[in-house]
C-alpha cells in the first residue's frame, strides 16, 4: 500500500476514533441520571459522568444563566434528573424534578424547552382545610414562611417513582405523608399517599408517639435494595422530639421498622444540614445524630446523642451494630454542638489497615475518619477510637464531598478546603483552599468530573441564620487547585444572578447545566449559547 494511502487510512481511524470517543461521552453525560441526595448512596457528593462542563469552558465568557423555572414556594430539597423520560402525550424529555414549602411537586423539561411544568401536583386543598404549616404552627423561623416538602425526596429509576414526604395541617390538625409519585404524570402509586405513623416503648414500658408536628424532617430520603429511610429531627428544637428512623417497603408503602434513638430521653434529632444518610453495599445506614441523651456507653443504654450511628435492617427491626461517639460527647452537648449538624460520607475502599471509612464533622469544630468496620463506640479521655481526627475547625452544617483522593469541605466562617487523601488518611493541613470567606452554615459542596477528569467543585454560597435575604451565589472551584476560581455569579450579576438564597440548598450538575434551588426558582446555569457554537 501506497505512504499516502496509509496516511489518509490513519487521518480516516483517527478521526473516527476521536468521532467515536465524543460520542461515547456526550452518551454518557446524557444519560447520567440524579435519583437520589448528593449523586449517590454514599453521599460522595460527585457526579463522575460529567463530560460537557470543563475547568477549561466554565468562565464568565462561555457559562452562565441560562433559564429560570418559576415555581410556587421555596426549594430546599435538592432537585432531581432523570434523561429521556417518556412523557404521556409528551414525548420523550430530560427530566428534572422540583418539591417545594407550598407542597408541591413539578416535572419540567431539563433543558428548558417551555416555562410550564410537564406535570404538576400538590398535596394541599384549601377547600377542603388542607394546608400548608406555617412558621407560626412550628414555632421556627428556620424556614418560613411556610413549611412542606423539606428534605430532597428520592427516585427509584426501575419502578418510575419518585418518593416525597410532605407535612400538611388537615383542619387543624397536623400530618406527616408518603407519596409515590409516578415520574411520568405526578399520579399517586403504590395505594399512597400514607399517614406517618409510629410508636415505641421505654424500658418503663411507656409508650412513646411520633408527633407530626414536632418532628421535623430535613434529612434527604433513602432508597436502599427496595427500601425506604425516611429520618427526624425537630424545629429550632422545639420539644419535646426525638431522632426517629423509619424504614418503608419502596412497592407496598407498607411500614417495615421504626428505630427511637433516645427513647429512654429526649432530643437526639438528626438533622444532616438537608443532606442524607448514607448507605453502603451491604445495605448498613449511617446517620449521625444531634445534642441529645446519651447512655450508650452504660448497659442496657439506648439513647444515642451526639453519635454516628451504624444502622442494619434485620426481618421488622432496625438494629444498632456500631456506632462512634466522641469522647467529649456530654460537652458537646451541654454547649450545643451537635455532632449531626452535618450529614455523612462513606469513601471508596482505601488501602490499609481501616479500608471502610466513613467522614462526619459536627458543630465542635473536628472532621472525625472512622472505619465502618470498627466504629469505636465510646471511651473516655480522648478519640482515639477514631481512625483520625482533625480539631480547630469551625462549625460545620454541612457534608463533605470526595473525588480523586481529594476530601472538599466547606464548613462556617471559612473557605472551601481541599485534604488529600492517601493510604486512608487525610493530609494533616489543606493542601488547598479558596479566597472566599462563607459565613454560616458554610455549603455542601457538589463535584461535577468526567472520571478522574476534569473536576470542578460547585457550591451555593447563602447566609447567616440572622441574615435577611440576599441573593444565591452559585461560584465553580478547579478541583485539581480549589484556590483557583473559575465561575461566581455575581461576576456579570445583570446575566447570571440568582434567586434569593436559601440555606443548605445543594447544587445539582448533569447533562452540562447546573441547576440550584432558591425562593420559589430554579437557575439554570450551563454553556452560553455563543460559547457552544464556537466549540
Amino acid at each position: 500500500m501506497r505512504k499516502g494511502n496509509i496516511m489518509r487510512l490513519a487521518n480516516i481511524s483517527h478521526h473516527l476514533a476521536l468521532t467515536l470517543t465524543l460520542t461515547a461521552l456526550i452518551a454518557t453525560s446524557a444519560h447520567a441520571q440524579i435519583t437520589t441526595s448528593q449523586y449517590n448512596n454514599a453521599r460522595t457528593g460527585a457526579n463522575l459522568n460529567e463530560s460537557i462542563l470543563t475547568p477549561q469552558n466554565v468562565n464568565a465568557n462561555q457559562f452562565g444563566k441560562l433559564f429560570t423555572l418559576r415555581a410556587e414556594g421555596d426549594i430546599y430539597a435538592q432537585p432531581l434528573y432523570l434523561p429521556n423520560w417518556q412523557i404521556p402525550g409528551k414525548g420523550s424529555h430530560n427530566v428534572l424534578f422540583i418539591a417545594t414549602e407550598r407542597d408541591n411537586v413539578y416535572a419540567f423539561d431539563a433543558d428548558g424547552k417551555s416555562p410550564d411544568p410537564l406535570w404538576r401536583v400538590t398535596f394541599t386543598d384549601p377547600a377542603k382545610g388542607i394546608d400548608v404549616l406555617t412558621t407560626q404552627d412550628v414555632a421556627c423561623p428556620f424556614i418560613t414562611p411556610v413549611v412542606g416538602i423539606t428534605s430532597t425526596p428520592v427516585i427509584d429509576a426501575a419502578t418510575g417513582t419518585l418518593y416525597v414526604l410532605a407535612r400538611t395541617k388537615e383542619q387543624g390538625r397536623y400530618a406527616q405523608r408518603l407519596h409515590a409519585l409516578d415520574v411520568a404524570t405526578g399520579a399517586e402509586k403504590f395505594g399512597g399517599p400514607i399517614s406517618i405513623q409510629a410508636s415505641t416503648k421505654t424500658s418503663k414500658g411507656r409508650q412513646l408517639d411520633f408527633d407530626p408536628l414536632r418532628e421535623n424532617p430535613r434529612a434527604s430520603l433513602l432508597l436502599v435494595n427496595g427500601k425506604l429511610y425516611l429520618m427526624w429531627a425537630s424545629s429550632c428544637d422545639v420539644g419535646p422530639y426525638h431522632g426517629w428512623v423509619m424504614v418503608y417497603d419502596a412497592r407496598t408503602l407498607a411500614q417495615i421498622a421504626v428505630f427511637n434513638d433516645s427513647p429512654d430521653g429526649s432530643e437526639g434529632g438528626i438533622w444532616a444540614a438537608d443532606t442524607g444518610p448514607a448507605a453502603d453495599s451491604d445495605g448498613n445506614v449511617f446517620v449521625a445524630t444531634g445534642n441529645g441523651t446519651f447512655d450508650a456507653g452504660n448497659a442496657g443504654g439506648r439513647d444515642y446523642g451526639d453519635t454516628l450511628l451504624k444502622l442494619t435492617l434485620s426481618g421488622q427491626s432496625l438494629n444498632v451494630t456500631d456506632y462512634f461517639t466522641p469522647f467529649n460527647q456530654e460537652k458537646l452537648n451541654d454547649a450545643d454542638l451537635d455532632l449531626g449538624s452535618g450529614g455523612p460520607i462513606l469513601l471508596p475502599d482505601q488501602p490499609g489497615p481501616h479500608p471502610h471509612l466513613v467522614i462526619v464533622a459536627g458543630k465542635g469544630g473536628t472532621i472525625y475518619v472512622v472505619d465502618r468496620d470498627n466504629m469505636g463506640r465510646f471511651h473516655t479521655g480522648d478519640d482515639s477510637h477514631a481512625v483520625q481526627t482533625i480539631t480547630k475547625m469551625e462549625s460545620a452544617l454541612s457534608a463533605p464531598a470526595y473525588w480523586n483522593q481529594n476530601v472538599y469541605i466547606l464548613v462556617s466562617n471559612d473557605v472551601l478546603k481541599d485534604f488529600a487523601l492517601k493510604d486512608g488518611r487525610l493530609s494533616p493541613q489543606p493542601v488547598a483552599q479558596a479566597n472566599e470567606k462563607f459565613v454560616d452554615p458554610g455549603a455542601t459542596p457538589a463535584v461535577s468530573a468526567n472520571g478522574t477528569k476534569n473536576g470542578i467543585v460547585w457550591v451555593i454560597q447563602t447566609k447567616g441564620w440572622r441574615s435577611s435575604d440576599r441573593f444565591a451565589i452559585l461560584r465553580a472551584y478547579d478541583a485539581a487547585n480549589v484556590s483557583r476560581e473559575l465561575f461566581n455569579s455575581e461576576t456579570n450579576a445583570a446575566r447570571d444572578r440568582a434567586g434569593a438564597c436559601l440555606r443548605f440548598t445543594i447544587p445539582t450538575v448533569v447533562n452540562g447545566r447546573v441547576y440550584i434551588g432558591t425562593k420559589s426558582e430554579v437557575d439554570v446555569y450551563g454553556l452560553l449559547p455563543t460559547a457552544s457554537k464556537t466549540k
